[in-house]
């Protein structure tokens, strides 16, 4: 009997409070159960957008360190777009996998990590499909925006990390801890350890220091 981990995403928090990963296992669980392979193993995303990059995951990453190191070379998940919403970030981690040996399937689409040449076309064109959906979304809430501020005069929402009063210390914490070379996990820890706290009042995590740090680069690109 072939053993596996099981990969699970979810992006939103309405997602990760819904039945996102019920279906994501569900799903997954009915595969193995048919194609003889024991699940051993179950790694969670909560909150992580599908575009971001390999080490900005954490589930993921303790995954392929699990992979590397106890013999597992299986991984199921529901779907490509469980894996990234973006075609490249699917290529690359596809590419990496089969690298080291280690072999995907997507219970939803199970042929399309395969290396016959139309399998691959379909499987860059439900990518191609995923990108253009997550593109759509944007396009959506960027135009209820546009209608809001036509309406009222108005749409500024919240305004970005460190702009608000008291914000600015914590914001140079980050970005010289991120400077120091430290992971946004890592970075996460180190606030949580030293008492600070996010604007809700709540503690640090790692989704939240990648989006802070992204909008720093952007700014200072």
């Amino acid at each position: 009997m072939a053993k596996a981990f099981l990969y699970l995403r979810v992006s939103g928090k309405s997602q990760v409070e819904g039945d996102g990963f019920v279906r994501q296992e569900t799903a997954i669980r009915a595969y193995a159960k048919a194609h003889d392979i024991k699940l051993v193993r179950t790694f969670k995303e909560e909150g992580i957008s599908g575009t971001k990059e390999i080490t900005d995951r954490p589930e993921f990453v303790a995954m392929m360190e699990a992979l590397h190191s106890n013999g597992v070379r299986l991984v199921l998940v529901e779907s490509l777009g469980r894996l990234a919403r973006d075609l490249m970030v699917q290529e690359s981690i596809l590419h990496d996998m089969k690298r080291h040996g280690f072999q995907l399937i997507s219970v939803a689409e199970p042929d399309l990590c395969s290396d016959d040449p139309s399998r691959k076309l379909m499987r860059q064109i439900m990518g191609a499909f995923h990108e253009y959906e997550k593109q759509m979304i944007v396009i959506k809430l960027r135009g209820a925006r546009q209608r809001k501020r036509l309406k009222s005069g108005t749409c500024e929402g919240r305004k970005p990390y460190g702009m608000y009063p008291g914000e600015a210390e914590t914001l140079g914490r980050i970005k010289a801890l991120a400077a120091s070379g430290e992971s946004t996990t890592a970075i996460a820890k180190r606030l949580k350890s030293e008492g600070r706290k996010t604007r809700s009042g709540g503690e640090w995590l790692q989704p939240t220091i990648s989006k802070i740090l992204k909008r720093v680069e952007l700014l200072n690109a």
